[in-house]
């Protein structure tokens, strides 16, 4: 994985509680605290993901866990306050999920409260674990591996279409993987003789000015890169694309089960449900330092013929071989 460049989040006051969740009197139930850089609607089906590990872990909330939410809303500014009144609050677990800012935001904040992420930068570049299998201090999740993935989506888009010579790619600047994501997919359109337009977005409106730009420039196809913008926004896009008439690939199945033609990645409901797993395992005891840092194993590819007769594809045999479902 390549060299990033760690991002420096405001710091807050070191808590002074254990790394371990410590034990609960009877009577009293443990509190996790859970941050989200967007809102509670925009990912309400991975919130539920995240209550079913915390209950497969043996914890429902209100019966015998309670849950402090902080959401950001989109601005990602707010993220250090939101953390530091989580750690005020002497929660027993942070849990961050779908947020590189928001873990690196609690990793500034507190070295003892066990914080538990998941998203797709490599954990070990970003100093937040010594090691994959044994995180080391009082941080552990999962990695999805998003950023990696960027190659074969463009890959599998040059296989559906491949007389197509200008592919554009949307990226959030705000995000602290947009630069490596940028290379990386250079790179592989270099590699297949291809040209690849970069498209910045990091609002709503950003996102109607760049798709102007890609039909301006008649791109043959775009991709997009997984950030919670544009998770939030999916319907947004995937509705620019179809009225345009663009074929393109996401990162999420959700996003291809919306109407998008194709998504390529991991699934972000195992990975928030893995999540609640973790948060459960630390409050009956265990260590975030001895937990590993959970990698997929699957990658789903996944194709809506609907929405590729709809732009007037056929779809080679071979790629839907290669799927795991195809959206009739």
């Amino acid at each position: 994985m390549r060299r990033r460049e760690l991002i420096t989040l405001i710091g807050g006051a070191v808590a002074a509680w254990p790394v371990v969740a410590p034990a609960q009197k009877p009577g009293i139930i443990p509190v996790v605290g859970y941050l989200h850089p967007e809102s509670p609607q925009s990912v309400a089906p991975l919130l539920a993901a995240f209550r079913e590990g915390l209950a497969a872990a043996g914890y429902v909330e209100s019966q015998n866990v309670a849950i402090e939410y902080r959401w950001a809303q989109g601005d990602l500014s707010r993220v250090p306050e939101l953390v530091a009144d989580l750690v005020r609050r002497r929660v027993a677990v942070i849990a961050t999920p779908g947020s590189s800012v928001a873990t690196l935001a609690a990793k500034a904040a507190t070295t003892t409260i066990p914080i538990v992420f998941s998203f797709g930068l490599d954990p070990v570049e970003l100093g937040l674990v010594t090691t994959l299998n044994r995180p080391g201090g009082n941080i552990t999740g999962v990695n999805s591996m998003s950023n990696e993935l960027g190659p074969k989506r463009i890959g599998t888009l040059h296989e559906l279409l491949p007389a197509a010579v200008r592919f554009a790619l949307f990226v959030n600047p705000k995000n602290p993987t947009h630069e490596a994501t940028i290379k990386s997919l250079q790179a592989a359109a270099k590699a297949i003789d291809r040209q690849i337009q970069v498209l910045e977005a990091s609002t709503e409106v950003d996102i109607e000015t760049a798709f102007a730009s890609l039909v301006q420039n008649r791109a043959d196809a775009f991709l997009v890169h997984p950030d919670n913008l544009f998770i939030s926004h999916r319907a947004q896009i995937v509705a620019l694309a179809a009225r345009n008439r663009i074929p393109a690939i996401y990162p999420l199945r959700e996003d291809a089960e919306a109407g998008g033609l194709m998504s390529y990645g991991v699934s972000l409901a195992d990975a928030h449900r893995q999540v609640g797993v973790y948060v459960g395992r630390i409050l009956k005891g265990e260590r975030a330092a001895d937990l590993p840092v959970v990698q997929p194993t699957k990658f789903e590819l996944v194709i809506n013929l609907k929405t590729a007769t709809a732009l007037g594809l056929t779809v080679p045999p071979a790629l839907i071989a290669h799927a795991d479902d195809v959206i009739q």
